[in-house]
């Protein structure tokens, strides 16, 4: 039988709460982390214009489009993942998009430590000329060069260019971080090309 979240037993009294995190990483501690010897953010462009006040600007690697279906099962066993079409850049490193949903892939690599996880929200300007970007969480521990779903809603399409700062990623603290982290399928993804 499930608990009732309003039984006593389940309150979390306010004595324990003084260990989690008081919000959003500044950017002052997110440079830290990224300068550290075990990097928060590698293979970035530009440090300075990529960090903001409150997270961290991702930057554009490619662009692809799908080629079929998808599945989703009850396990990874049961997971068909669409074969992927990249598009070229042309020869000033613009891409031309028409409305549609795109595959993604970002520059940077992000390497969670067990203590942070993040969450990914679309640049505001994308959001300005009719395009969004839905991501998944970022899980403590994960380590990788993420994709996301490019949403261009825009009927007259947009211009993306390599490089283009297209999503900020903000980070948080973990109140009672895993002793394992991340161990999915996606885990090291992209890093090795």
């Amino acid at each position: 039988m499930a608990q009732d979240p309003s039984d006593e037993e389940n309150r979390i009294p306010v004595t324990q709460t003084e260990h989690l995190p008081q919000g959003a990483l500044s950017s002052a501690s997110l440079r830290a982390l990224i300068l550290s010897d075990r990097p928060l953010i590698r293979d970035y462009r530009n440090l300075d214009s990529q960090l903001q006040p409150n997270g961290f600007d991702l930057t554009l690697e490619s662009v692809a489009i799908h080629q079929g279906a998808g599945v989703v099962g009850q396990s990874n066993e049961d997971r068909v993942l669409p074969d992927l079409e990249p598009l070229p850049f042309d020869a000033r490193g613009w891409v031309d998009l028409q409305p549609g949903i795109y595959h993604i892939t970002y520059n940077e690599v992000v390497t969670l430590p067990l203590n942070l996880m993040a969450l990914g929200r679309p640049r505001s300007t994308l959001n300005r000329i009719g395009v969004t970007i839905h991501t998944a969480v970022w899980d403590a521990g994960y380590e990788g060069r993420s994709t996301s779903l490019l949403s261009v809603m825009n009927p007259h399409g947009v211009q993306l260019q390599r490089d283009a700062r297209v999503m900020q990623l903000v980070f948080f603290g973990v109140s009672n971080p895993p002793e394992i982290g991340y161990s999915g399928v996606y885990q090291g993804e992209n890093i090795g090309r």
